[in-house]
């Protein structure tokens, strides 16, 4: 087995000894996330698609057998409130000092609660996210006190690990590969888990992770027409998409919401 769903009303943190990994997302306020987006997608549906792709991350992640539980780190309500629905957990950026300072601040509020988690941090614009994927990247990260998995363009970081005992010590932005195998980290190099590996800042990374099959809630978006001019400019709350869950996929929201989406939307997973 390698992917979980969970029942309606309970807990999304995952009881099972074998799920050790507790996973750190940061998320910009939704009205500067992805700025580079607005090139392609129009600088209204962006924020739109930036809480999506985190909605997929998150709910992949949870669905995920080995991962435990889901910290988000960010000082948008709008995203924390739809991200604790999904049954993750949300802590305001206090240190507001960057990627990594909040990287950091989230690593801390896990060990909080649990001295000896092991933790990842991880991208929240994964939308493309398989559980089964997950799974195998984290448990390769298992062998190593601190392990990295490289974006698909080989220069950045989508993903690093540290076990209980070692400090996360992140070092994501630009060319954050080259950085993290400097400090030690040790390189996951995995066939097979594209979908861990494919961020979206662009259009083109966003067509590549549609390639992969995107999950339910970026599918429903990057499917919707563009808002109009004079549609207000902030996210609305994301509706748990329609329809079962299907094979491996995340499971989504605490009130049943599937992860993948059935019927004929472009870029939609066959499957999982």
């Amino acid at each position: 087995m390698e992917c979980r769903t969970r029942k309606d009303g309970e807990l999304a943190t995952n009881t099972d000894p074998t799920a050790a990994w507790s996973l750190v997302v940061p998320l910009k306020p939704l009205g500067v996330a992805k700025s580079r987006l607005a090139v392609s997608a129009g600088e209204l549906s962006r924020p739109q698609l930036a809480l999506a792709f985190a909605q997929d991350t998150v709910a992949a992640a949870l669905a995920c057998f080995v991962v435990r539980d889901v910290l988000v780190v960010t000082d948008d309500p709008l995203a924390a409130a739809e991200l604790t629905a999904l049954g993750a957990r949300a802590v305001p950026d206090s240190p507001a000092a960057g990627l990594n300072a909040a990287l950091a601040h989230g690593a801390r509020a896990v060990r909080a609660l649990r001295p000896q988690a092991d933790v990842a941090a991880l991208n929240a614009d994964l939308p493309a996210l398989r559980p089964a994927e997950l799974a195998r990247v984290l448990s390769a990260a298992g062998d190593f006190p601190r392990a990295f998995l490289a974006d698909a363009a080989e220069i950045g970081t989508t993903l690093l690990a540290a076990r209980a005992g070692s400090e996360l010590n992140p070092a994501f932005g630009g060319a954050s590969r080259r950085r993290h195998l400097s400090t030690g980290a040790v390189e996951i190099v995995l066939a097979g888990v594209d979908s861990v590996r494919r961020d979206v800042d662009t259009g083109e990374d966003l067509l590549a992770a549609a390639a992969l099959g995107l999950g339910p809630y970026t599918a429903r978006r990057h499917a919707a027409p563009a808002p109009s001019s004079a549609a207000a400019s902030a996210p609305t709350p994301t509706p748990a998409p329609d329809g079962p869950a299907e094979g491996g996929a995340p499971d989504g929201a605490a009130g049943g919401a599937p992860g993948c989406v059935p019927g004929p939307v472009s870029g939609a997973r066959p499957g999982c």
